[in-house]
């Protein structure tokens, strides 16, 4: 079985076409880790993208504030108001669903080694940026691959035994495809972030994620690039910060 899994799109609407087409024929089942919606501005053409494709979600944060279950009074004044933005742009089905989405973590069905998350399976709004934070989940973890997301940091960490490793992807080029894969060992547990398919933050613009593949017993990253202006131009024609356009283009 091969499942694909997409975490932070974040409203962007090109990144996610581009992750698709990248993608097509190469999985069986899609997973999403959360964030569907907030900075971007296409909240509901993304969700109505998503929501057919999907075999499981996971709410974000962002999901959570921006359906209205939560306040965005934790956030910095850019994140309030595109989450302001959001909640109001977002039909009513789509904010409806959005907040049926359930917390993680999940564990897909038939797969008793994989749960699902959006930050920390500890906890939900957690992030997991360093080997000190991954070391909590790492020890009370009792399957071999937790697929997260929230830093949208492509990567993760790994533990067998006294052995700990931090992974991060070694790609060779900046603006094509790549890909890079990731060989499971037998006794080893990993915490994973495909990345973010609409706004990386690893100084990668370019559209991110991972496919699981269970036969082969390995996980392949890639990057796609997308249309980059077309993104921005519809955070611009939406009135929402500016930052947030121009930070697509420098992937942090």
């Amino acid at each position: 079985m091969r499942a694909l899994i997409l975490s932070d799109i974040h409203g962007n609407l090109e990144a996610l076409n581009a992750v698709l087409e990248a993608a097509a024929g190469q999985y069986d089942v899609l997973w999403n880790l959360g964030d569907v919606v907030g900075y971007g501005a296409s909240p509901n053409e993304v969700i109505e993208i998503i929501r057919p494709l999907a075999q499981l979600n996971v709410r974000g944060n962002h999901d959570r504030v921006c359906c209205g279950l939560a306040s965005a009074l934790g956030f910095n004044p850019v994140a309030r108001a595109a989450a302001s933005w959001t909640h109001d742009e977002m039909t009513e089905a789509n904010r409806a669903w959005l907040a049926a989405v359930p917390k993680g973590p999940l564990s897909p069905e038939n797969l008793p080694g994989v749960v699902l998350a959006h930050g920390s399976p500890l906890n939900e709004d957690q992030y997991i940026l360093t080997m000190r934070d991954a070391w909590g989940p790492l020890q009370q973890s009792n399957t071999q691959i937790t697929f997260i997301g929230h830093t949208h940091l492509q990567g993760g960490f790994c533990q067998r035994n006294e052995e700990w490793h931090e992974l991060r992807p070694n790609y060779t080029t900046r603006n094509e495809p790549d890909s890079w894969t990731l060989s499971l060992a037998e006794g080893t547990r990993h915490l994973i972030n495909p990345g973010s398919v609409g706004q990386p933050r690893d100084c990668d613009w370019r559209s991110a994620f991972a496919i699981y593949d269970t036969e082969a017993a390995e996980i392949v990253f890639h990057r796609v690039p997308y249309d980059l202006t077309a993104a921005q131009g519809r955070i611009l024609m939406a009135q929402l910060p500016e930052k947030l356009a121009l930070r697509l283009r420098e992937g942090r």
